[in-house]
């Protein structure tokens, strides 16, 4: 029989979000519904609520979440009732042209549930991501669920989207090893993952940059071996003369915008990376000498969802932090209930949270 539970939607553009009821059915073929136990608000949930993505209100929010396998629909295998996992928005098909090739994480056909949560009088909704997860059961497709060992909920939920952005933006996308020199321009929550990852693979020199002293002293804790404030520091000249004067082996521009993607362009060594993993909106441009693109070799890449394989990366990063080597929980700013989604908002728009967590 569907259920029907609390979730939180985005009516119209620029609205304050609400807290509804909304009906879940149960699991068709190849879909599973979880028990939300903790979704972690993320800018991009914002972007749905202002219209950022596309118009097709109403959005029910949330995707960066962990819960249990409640029930599954025909044909699944891969869970089962019971399996603790965390939900993930790129479930790959195992037969497209990356995926094909070997590369997964490319994968162009991912899938999302074929039916439609709603609301009490019938109108569809469309799920963050595919997700929807500030609620207190969701409908995905099975292999939106990626099992992992038992952890902490609040904490390894977080793999779902930002961490696992940041994170596989310097170790999968960026290559960082042993003896790497990386620079990371933006140190919020996705920034700092970046930091964490480049520590754990290798990375000698790791330079912090950003406007906020604040972000920049909390940079330390997950690894920047140093900090430069570009509001009153040239960034450039700073990695620069951090790195022997010659510039990062891979520089992460986790900010989005074309005035730090230039300086992470002018700031990377000679056959240096620069990886994109900021969110850019569709209007902004960047322009930059051909001659220089052509002259300075290397790669100019973007990153996607970290260019992560949720079955290989999730329960890696899951045992990493259970073995106390990569700190899930210095992401947690606060634990807050459904109703204080709205206020989080505001708080990740002033820069004051890492990320506030919803626990159901």
């Amino acid at each position: 029989m569907p259920q029907t539970v609390k979730g939180v939607i985005s009516r119209a553009k620029g609205a304050p979000v609400e807290v509804v009821d909304v009906v879940v059915p149960d699991p068709g073929p190849g879909e599973a519904v979880v028990k939300i136990e903790t979704c972690g608000v993320c800018h991009t949930d914002l972007h749905y609520r202002e219209g950022g993505i596309n118009d097709d209100y109403p959005f029910l929010l949330g995707h960066e979440a962990a819960g249990y396998v409640e029930a599954v629909g025909e044909g699944v295998t891969d869970v089962a009732p019971g399996d603790f996992v965390i939900l993930n928005w790129r479930a790959v098909c195992g037969q497209c042209r990356a995926c094909a090739k070997g590369k997964p994480w490319y994968c162009f056909n991912t899938h999302n549930a074929t039916q439609k949560m709603t609301l009490t009088d019938g109108t569809e909704l469309t799920p963050a991501l595919g997700i929807g997860a500030f609620i207190e059961k969701t409908l995905v497709a099975s292999g939106q669920c990626t099992k992992v060992p038992e952890a902490d909920a609040a904490a390894v939920g977080l793999l779902g989207c930002g961490v696992m952005a940041g994170f596989g933006a310097a170790v999968n996308t960026g290559g960082v090893t042993r003896g790497d020199s990386v620079a990371v321009i933006g140190c919020g929550g996705v920034g700092n993952a970046a930091i964490a990852g480049a520590q754990l693979a290798g990375a000698t020199t790791i330079i912090a940059v950003d406007i906020s002293d604040a972000k920049l002293e909390q940079a330390k804790a997950f690894g920047a071996t140093h900090t430069v404030n570009s509001s009153d520091t040239d960034p450039v000249e700073a990695i620069r003369g951090l790195t022997g004067g010659n510039g990062a082996d891979v520089v992460v521009e986790a900010v989005g915008r074309p005035e730090t993607y230039e300086q992470a362009f002018y700031a990377r060594d000679l056959a240096g990376t620069v990886v994109l993993v900021g969110v850019p909106t569709p209007d902004q441009q960047v322009t930059l000498p051909l001659i220089e693109i052509f002259g300075r070799g290397g790669a100019l890449k973007s990153s996607w969802y970290g260019d992560c394989l949720p079955s290989r990366d999730f329960p890696m990063l899951v045992e990493l932090y259970k073995q106390g080597r990569f700190d899930l929980d210095a992401f947690v700013s606060e634990r807050i209930g459904l109703g204080d989604i709205e206020a989080a908002f505001e708080k990740m728009h002033r820069g004051e949270v890492l990320r506030s967590v919803v626990e159901l």
